[in-house]
C-alpha cells in the first residue's frame, strides 16, 4: 500500500514539474524567439527600405546672398588678444 502512494506522489510531482514548470518556461521560450525574430525583420526591412530611398548623403547648403536669421538672445563671440 505504501509504495503505491509513493508511486502516485512521484506521478503527482512529475505532473507539477511538467506542466508547472517545463511546458510555461518552453512556450515562453518560444514566444520570445518569435519576438526577436520579428524585431529583426522589421529593423532589416526598414534598414532596406532607407537604403533604397537614400540618394546619398543630404548636403545642406546656405543660398549665396540670405543672412542666417539669429534666434534668442545669441551674440556672436569675437576673441580679443
Amino acid at each position: 500500500m505504501m509504495r503505491y502512494i509513493f508511486y502516485a506522489f512521484l506521478v503527482y510531482l512529475a505532473y507539477r514539474l511538467i506542466f508547472g514548470f517545463i511546458i510555461p518556461v518552453y512556450r515562453t521560450t518560444r514566444q520570445v524567439k518569435r519576438q526577436f525574430r520579428d524585431m529583426q525583420e522589421k529593423m532589416q526591412e526598414q534598414h532596406n527600405n532607407t537604403n533604397i530611398n537614400d540618394e546619398g548623403p543630404k548636403q545642406y547648403e546656405s543660398k549665396p546672398g540670405t543672412a542666417t536669421s539669429k534666434v534668442g538672445d545669441y551674440i556672436d563671440f569675437e576673441e580679443i588678444k
